[in-house]
């Protein structure tokens, strides 16, 4: 969705195993990161996430109904705002390997922030063209900066550890908020959505506070005593394997709008279950991945563990598809309980796919140019959002459950084809040539 991709955050996509648990009940515990730093990190995805799901949630009727905007503006606004986002990663994660991840994400965020304030005032179109445009800069740009810091703080299998914590509790913000917004909408006023609005710039100034705990080491990546080299070259547009696993990565990354665009419309139109149930299977989506990820990530801690759980989300997704598809069929009982299982096969696929990209995301980008590596890869995944509604819209709502099997074969063909992709960047790297083999079985 429009608004969604124009703040998206970079840190949603994502991995195994700390020893510390925080118990939420008797029966649930949901496991925090050992590292304090890490910890830090998920923090702020909490506080980023939690304003970002207010926004969303309450975003279109306060624009339209308080600022008055008409419905052209608001999405005029907001696909200019996404791409500014798209295209902020590289830059800012390139400053970020120069200058240091930790202020330069500490700024971004800052600047984020006090561009939300503003939007407790726009009264037209322009200023919030300009405020809009501001914050997805400095948003997508301080995603990149967090991103790199991450690759500082831990490497290999506990970053794809981490980015699970982050990506689960960043799902636990998203819920937050929009119960906060949940409540603005039901009273339905304007000093309401100006809430909302506060609330979100609140959680944004609370990330630059949060992240500046991280330490003051993470400021120097020159490795020269804090004295700062010449400008680094900015290889990322010119690896060639890393472009080409991270266009693979966008045309899987589409079936994260599934449940946003394709289910609704599928619902609506090829079922007999009541559109209703939408907002159940999002919720169980969303609650399996709060409760499951960073179990489903376990035990990829290398490439070829990467490559081997691609090619399974590959499987995988292709076998919710085909179930989706048969979910056509049936009376509305029998559909109810054919959707569940295929967003359950789903979501499992979802997850796998996540920590397996995380992890060769990582791997695959060198040690001093994450800012810049990890930006490029947050920018497929942006335009992953922006294209899925033309992908999924005309296979799902013209073509029916033939739309499925074809959604779920391209699906297949992308599962298959991160190997080669891996294989190629590997001799890049110059990695062993048991490494490349590994990533080939």
């Amino acid at each position: 969705m429009a608004h969604a991709a124009a703040f998206h955050d970079g840190l949603s996509p994502i991995a195994p195993t700390p020893s510390t648990d925080w118990p939420l009940t008797p029966m649930v515990r949901f496991p925090l990161p050992t590292d304090r730093n890490a910890r830090i990190l998920a923090f702020v995805s909490l506080a980023n996430a939690a304003g970002r799901g207010a926004f969303i949630t309450a975003s279109t009727l306060y624009f339209t109904r308080i600022v008055g905007l008409s419905l052209t503006e608001l999405g005029t606004g907001l696909t200019a705002a996404a791409v500014c986002g798209l295209l902020s990663g590289v830059p800012f994660g390139y400053l970020a390997d120069w200058r240091g991840p930790r202020e330069t994400a500490a700024i971004l965020l800052a600047l984020a922030a006090a561009a939300s304030v503003w939007l407790l005032v726009v009264d037209s179109f322009w200023p919030f063209l300009v405020c809009a445009c501001l914050i997805s800069l400095f948003q997508g740009g301080g995603s990149a900066a967090r991103q790199a810091a991450l690759a500082q703080v831990v490497q290999g299998a506990e970053a794809v550890a981490t980015r699970a914590y982050l990506r689960s509790i960043g799902n636990v913000g998203i819920g937050i908020g929009t119960g906060v917004a949940g409540v603005a909408l039901a009273v339905d006023t304007r000093v309401a959505y100006l809430c909302v609005m506060g609330f979100n710039a609140l959680c944004l100034a609370l990330c630059p506070l949060i992240i500046l705990r991280l330490p003051r080491s993470l400021t120097d990546t020159s490795g020269n005593g804090g004295r700062r080299p010449a400008l680094p070259p900015l290889d990322v547009v010119r690896d060639a394997p890393y472009a080409i696993v991270t266009l693979i990565n966008v045309v899987m990354m589409v079936h994260f709008q599934i449940t946003e665009i394709a289910l609704p419309l599928w619902l609506a139109r090829h079922t007999k279950a009541p559109p209703s149930m939408v907002a159940a299977l999002v919720l169980f989506n969303t609650i399996a991945v709060v409760l499951f990820q960073v179990r489903v990530s376990r035990g990829i801690s290398n490439v070829a563990e990467a490559v081997r759980s691609w090619r399974r989300s590959g499987v995988t997704l292709l076998l919710a598809c085909l179930v989706f598809a048969v979910s056509s069929v049936g009376s509305a009982v029998t559909t109810a309980i054919v959707l569940v299982v295929a967003v359950a096969i789903h979501v499992y696929g979802e997850m796998v796919q996540s920590a397996a990209a995380a992890l060769l995301s990582y791997d695959l980008a060198p040690a001093d140019k994450h800012g810049q590596y990890q930006g490029f890869f947050n920018t497929g995944m942006s335009f992953a959002q922006m294209i899925a509604p033309a992908i999924l819209i005309p296979l799902i709502v013209t073509w029916g459950a033939c739309g499925w099997m074809v959604l779920g074969v391209i699906f297949l063909i992308t599962g298959l084809a991160m190997a080669p992709a891996v294989q190629w960047a590997l001799r890049r790297q110059g990695a062993s040539t048991a490494a490349i083999r590994e990533a080939k079985a």
